[in-house]
């Protein structure tokens, strides 16, 4: 329940006019403030009710401020649209007016298209820099860039969920115009762009939110970053759903992905954003709304969300890829082909199941489309959450990670993958930070803390080569080097990448809404038969095997081969050979029809 209604105040600074912008800044415990403009005016700010300070002064677009709390503390705007350098820096009016669009008729791409590409945009160079990748990414078959997280973090290195300024873009990625450039290049491109979004929580360094507004937290609740951001309150609901409405209207942004939802301390927060989003946009934009959520609620996905990260189907084809069952895989460690069935039959392997901890996690997903979840063999996380970075292709047999990149595009969940994958990248991608000082050290040790679940490394002289988050190096040897593909590797699984997303392309993608699964059995260790009746009536069906041993499969009768990774000269119609995908489509039946 709210505890004080919404004023209508807008945080930040807001152009009015040419000349006129209207500052608000929601400062409950402040008792006088003030705006610091950079001509050296201090503007005394009106106190308003609730808690809010307001004024409006004769300043344009482009003026750098701060605001300062009982004429002590300087501060920038918790809400500021852009800084003039790092956290410590003014920030500065924008007007979000001012760029001109090129491609002004784009109304996004429908989520069945989509085939995402996530991508770190400091790796890349920045926002002008991401744009030289924007052609090759789209012939090769991609239709969504998902960028991390983008809000301005301490420092200037960083994955992005250190985040403090949520309005501004990172200052040393680029201008928001350079920004909105990127967008639009892409939409020209025929390329629909999201962008990871951080919600639960601040940045460990630079929020001075605690000294002027305690009610943005919550004393009562802890999250893993600190005190819960307290969604009970008005102001505070605002400030996000604010923010979530500027990146999808101002930046035309196609969609956002909430990370870790399960840490927003408020039941009905994440609907009220949805609602209000989609309020907002009108029906005639596709923009999409999607999650992480450790908590597998299917509830949030049957109205007001489009899909969510499955994590499950990740944990359980890892397992089988490459025997690893240390920490979060020890859940998957016992049951993972059983587990992967029933990920691609029902979405969820955790429905109510009893985890490691003994307890119960997920709710019933079966009833939920196979669009509904997002699949993925990689991401950030689980790259960069490894000590090296390592890429799955650097720890498994390059067929089986063949077989479940055919599985990965050719099911009907929706496919993600990772910047550089496409071409077996062999840069790691580390998790790094440019933190200073003691917080710089309690990084650097966290890091390899979190390393002792880990069976290699329970020798903690072992923990301490895995690299310091905080080296500039570590951020240097992150950065994919896509100048030098040529490997006979590197050129065979661009090649695979091409393929299968043209099929994806042509038989998936066309007849996916509708979409019905008819299950999934298990063929042997490792290995799965997976059946889906898609939206003209046709039959998909998948059968993988990641193990290193042939198993019996069942016959195909009336299927046609759609892909294979194995050489079609030494097919057995009875027999899955070891570290393979099979693909084949049934046309639609008499029956199919009448039954559609």
């Amino acid at each position: 329940m709210h505890v004080q209604s919404v004023n209508p105040l807008r945080h930040g600074a807001t152009v009015l006019d040419a000349e006129l912008t209207q500052f608000a800044l929601w400062a409950p415990d402040a008792f006088y403030v003030s705006v610091e403009l950079e001509d050296g005016y201090s503007l005394p700010m009106l106190p308003h009710a609730d808690g809010w300070f307001v004024i409006k002064a004769c300043c344009a677009a482009g003026t750098r401020y701060r605001y300062k709390i009982d004429g002590e503390l300087d501060v920038p705007d918790p809400a500021s649209r852009a800084q003039d350098g790092g956290l410590d820096q003014p920030s500065v009016v924008v007007d979000p007016h001012a760029y001109s669009w090129r491609y002004d008729e784009w109304q996004g791409r429908s989520w069945n298209e989509a085939v995402i590409y996530e991508l770190h945009v400091g790796a890349l160079g920045g926002f002008a820099e991401v744009e030289h990748h924007l052609a090759r990414l789209a012939e090769l078959g991609i239709t969504v860039l998902e960028l991390m997280p983008i809000a301005q973090f301490p420092g200037e290195r960083n994955w992005g969920y250190d985040g403090v300024l949520h309005f501004a873009p990172q200052s040393c990625y680029g201008s928001p115009e350079q920004l909105k450039h990127l967008i639009d290049s892409a939409h020209g491109h025929g390329l629909a762009v999201i962008l990871d979004v951080v919600y639960n929580h601040f940045g460990p360094a630079g929020n001075y939110l605690t000294y002027y507004a305690k009610e943005f937290f919550r004393e009562d609740k802890e999250t893993p970053w600190g005190d819960a951001i307290d969604f009970r309150r008005g102001a505070v609901r605002e400030f996000f759903i604010e923010n979530a409405l500027m990146w999808l209207l101002e930046y035309r942004f196609d969609g956002l992905r909430l990370d870790a939802v399960h840490a927003i301390e408020s039941p009905d927060f994440l609907p009220e954003l949805a609602r209000r989003v989609r309020q907002q946009v009108g029906l005639s934009r596709h923009v999409w709304l999607t999650v992480e959520n450790e908590l597998n609620q299917s509830s949030l996905l049957e109205e007001n969300y489009d899909a969510q990260w499955n994590d499950d189907g990740h944990n359980a084809m890892h397992v089988l890829l490459t025997g690893e069952t240390d920490a979060y895989y020890a859940d998957y460690a016992l049951q993972p082909t059983e587990q992967l069935a029933r990920c691609l039959s029902q979405g969820f392997v955790f429905q109510g199941h009893i985890t490691r901890h003994g307890e119960s996690r997920g709710e019933p997903s079966d009833h939920l489309p196979s669009t509904a979840f997002v699949l993925f063999l990689q991401n950030h996380d689980q790259i960069g959450n490894r000590a090296f970075g390592e890429r799955l292709h650097q720890l498994a047999d390059p067929r089986a990670v063949d077989a479940a990149t055919a599985l990965l595009f050719l099911s009907p969940m929706i496919p993600l993958l990772f910047m550089g994958d496409e071409y077996a990248a062999e840069q790691p991608f580390l998790f790094f930070t440019d933190h200073q000082g003691e917080l710089a050290e309690s990084v650097r040790k966290g890091r390899r803390d979190e390393f002792a679940a880990f069976s290699a490394f329970a020798d903690p002289h072992k923990r301490d080569q895995i690299p310091d988050p905080n080296a500039e190096e570590t951020f240097l040897v992150s950065q994919p080097r896509i100048a030098g593909i040529g490997s006979p590797r590197q050129e065979a699984t661009l090649r695979l990448y091409r393929a299968l997303l043209d099929v994806r392309h042509h038989y998936i993608i066309p007849n996916l809404s509708g979409t019905q699964a008819l299950g999934a059995q298990m063929l042997g260790r490792g290995a799965v038969s997976a059946r889906w009746r898609l939206g003209d009536g046709s039959e998909l069906r998948i059968d993988i095997n990641l193990s290193d041993t042939a198993v019996a499969c069942p016959v195909r009768p009336d299927f046609r081969l759609l892909f294979t990774t194995v050489s079609t000269e030494v097919l057995d119609e009875d027999m899955l050979a070891p570290f393979s995908t099979i693909a084949a489509l049934k046309p639609m039946t008499l029956k199919s029809a009448l039954v559609n």
